[in-house]
């Protein structure tokens, strides 16, 4: 089995459809005739199956499970969904070995050709597909608000038990003003006046529904590097109306898109992080790869001297590649210490 995981409106629907052809059998939980084909198992003999939204199904797992066990010599099977189909076990036996997990992110500049102008349009309209589509600063604002509502109104309900949605919704609200500084839960607690536990835990399932993601910190105690603070970003990074944020939230889409790539294709053990010491140097990105940083990203919106503390984390942890990325700088140069200063587009056009 293949599942293909991601945020709402990425296009995995779009993709699947395009991956097993018209012969295939379309089976959405959403779609109230198609639940109760599930659920009776009544299935289309056909052979492949497509199960688009299943893990809303209590007990999808089990589900998929016996028809593996049953048709997994002779079936395709295909499922799509916008959550974490990695996560929501909803307990039930295991599928190890049964599927591959694929992540499907928002377009990239690298996707439309890697020009200066993909990465402009990026910035303006986002990545998912409709409001990019569009071209429109109207449309993208419009969607952005109707995404928004949707994944708390919606998807949230749909899966998780929320008691307060209304304050759920102030958080979702308040945290693209967070983008590009570690995430204080404590602030947020006092901001929103709930307990502690529970915002810890509306944060994880705004994460798991794939309408935020968070990186951890990198550091050795040599670095004196912080060890618990994370930092948060959106899929959609038009939310962010900060321009330096944005421009670092889009760079931090791009690199979750390629280390999630090297994971679900190549099987590389690669993570996305960032630097912060005890004097509060920062450096925006940090690659990893089994353990070891392989790259050093800084983000800046024009051309600017390079950051000190790349510079310093470069002299401390010799022989990565560094990289100083601008939004709409021109120069593109290496630095007296090695490291590449440029446009945003030429780093952003060598992923994927």
């Amino acid at each position: 089995m293949v599942f293909i995981g991601g945020p709402r409106q990425v296009g995995k629907t779009s993709l699947a459809r395009s991956l097993i052809g018209s012969a295939a059998a379309e089976l959405n939980f959403d779609v109230a005739a198609q639940r109760a084909a599930i659920l009776r198992q009544e299935l289309p003999p056909t052979d492949t199956w497509f199960f688009d939204e299943i893990h809303k199904y209590r007990g999808w797992r089990n589900y998929l499970k016996g028809l593996y066990d049953q048709w997994g010599g002779d079936k395709r099977i295909l499922v799509t969904g916008s959550a974490r189909l990695d996560l929501y076990r909803h307990g039930g036996d295991s599928l190890q070995g049964r599927y591959f997990h694929f992540r499907l992110h928002p377009l990239s500049v690298a996707e439309l050709g890697g020009h200066a102008d993909a990465l402009g349009d990026l910035l303006a309209y986002g990545g998912f597909p409709e409001p990019f589509l569009r071209g429109s600063d109207r449309f993208s604002r419009r969607w952005s608000l109707a995404y928004r509502e949707r994944l708390v109104r919606e998807e949230v309900t749909s899966l998780e038990s929320v008691s307060d949605l209304g304050k759920l919704e102030l958080l979702a609200m308040s945290l693209p003003a967070r983008v590009g500084s570690p995430l204080s839960i404590n602030s947020l607690r006092e901001d929103l006046q709930v307990a502690h536990a529970t915002l810890v835990r509306w944060v994880d399932i705004l994460e798991r529904l794939y309408g935020v993601f968070r990186i951890a910190p990198f550091g050795a105690p040599r670095l004196r590097a912080v060890k618990k603070e994370q930092k948060l970003y959106h899929y959609d990074w038009t939310v962010v109306s900060d321009p330096g944020a944005r421009f670092e939230n889009l760079v931090a889409s791009h690199l979750l898109k390629w280390v999630e790539y090297q994971v679900d294709v190549e099987g590389r053990a690669m993570e996305l992080r960032y630097y912060r010491d005890q004097d509060g140097r920062e450096v925006d990105f940090v690659i990893m790869e089994a353990g070891n940083p392989v790259s050093f990203i800084e983000c800046k919106l024009g051309d600017a001297p390079v950051s000190p503390a790349l510079k310093y984390l470069v002299a401390r942890v010799p022989g990565v590649a560094s990289w100083q990325i601008s939004a709409s700088g021109s120069r593109d140069y290496v630095s007296a210490e090695g490291i590449r200063v440029a446009p945003a587009a030429r780093c952003l056009a060598e992923l994927i």
